[in-house]
């Protein structure tokens, strides 16, 4: 049995990116909860297949949205659709993101400005637009999901790491603004995770390398990020807001 503080029952959550990797894990964990969830995404075969599979596995009533959250009318649009879907948006994660590596001296302009446009100005857009229908009810949780490398570095990842650690002085910023509207921010900041597209590379010397460094000598299930995601939505941390929260095997501690 769910414990009531952790019981997503009745609530509606929004999920970008929410068709692959972790964001494709916190999409069921919310789910798993009893949360009705419409999943984001420019593709709408992603979204019609993960959408199936999670409804199937759990019950609830899930949709997909195809936007690019890059674009404010694509972001109206979507928040539109959700609230003619379910009536109301009592959860927000700003997922979708990319990353990568490139050397200061190589980066190119379109290059800094696609990290900037999807890791942050996509938050921002989204809090912006789902933040104002929160707003009129007097309640709502956004979570914003940033990085392990908003605290630490790392060679040829200035772009990435610049566009994160953004996002969470965004997070604590608005976490500050809205607290008059019982509307609660967080950030959520994942460390290495073995997923289907970099499962190889940790058998590799470089792998190996940076498994070294984590204090616990290993990278994370995606599952492991459950948890984290349902207490970040439900109502076990309703007097928290502002707050970062690293689930990255102890790396953030030593960098």
């Amino acid at each position: 049995m769910t414990l009531p503080y952790f019981d997503l029952s009745g609530k509606t959550a929004i999920i970008t990116g929410g068709t692959k990797g972790l964001g494709e894990q916190m999409a069921y964990a919310l789910a798993e909860a009893g949360a009705d969830v419409a999943l984001v995404s420019r593709t709408k075969a992603d979204l019609d297949k993960v959408a199936a599979e999670i409804k199937a596995a759990t019950g609830r009533n899930i949709i997909g949205v195809v936007a690019d959250v890059t674009q404010d009318a694509d972001i109206q649009a979507m928040v539109q659709q959700v609230m003619a879907e379910f009536g109301q948006i009592d959860v927000l994660i700003n997922n979708a993101g990319i990353g990568g590596t490139t050397p200061v001296h190589n980066l190119e302009e379109a290059e800094w400005d696609r990290f900037m446009n999807l890791n942050l100005k996509a938050p921002v857009l989204c809090s912006k637009h789902v933040g104002a229908e929160m707003a009129k009810r007097k309640q709502g949780n956004i979570i914003n999901v940033s990085s392990l490398f908003a605290k630490i570095v790392a060679r040829y990842m200035a772009a990435y790491g610049a566009s994160k650690a953004a996002l969470v002085s965004f997070t604590r910023t608005l976490a500050l603004e809205w607290a008059r509207d019982n509307i609660r921010v967080h950030a959520l900041c994942p460390g290495y995770f073995d997923t289907p597209m970099n499962h190889d590379f940790w058998d590799t010397k470089g792998g190996k390398g940076i498994i070294s460094k984590i204090p616990m000598q290993r990278v994370g299930d995606p599952k492991e990020l459950k948890p984290a995601i349902i207490f970040l939505a439900s109502d076990a941390n309703t007097f928290m807001t502002g707050t970062t929260l690293f689930v990255d095997g102890g790396h953030s501690l030593v960098g």
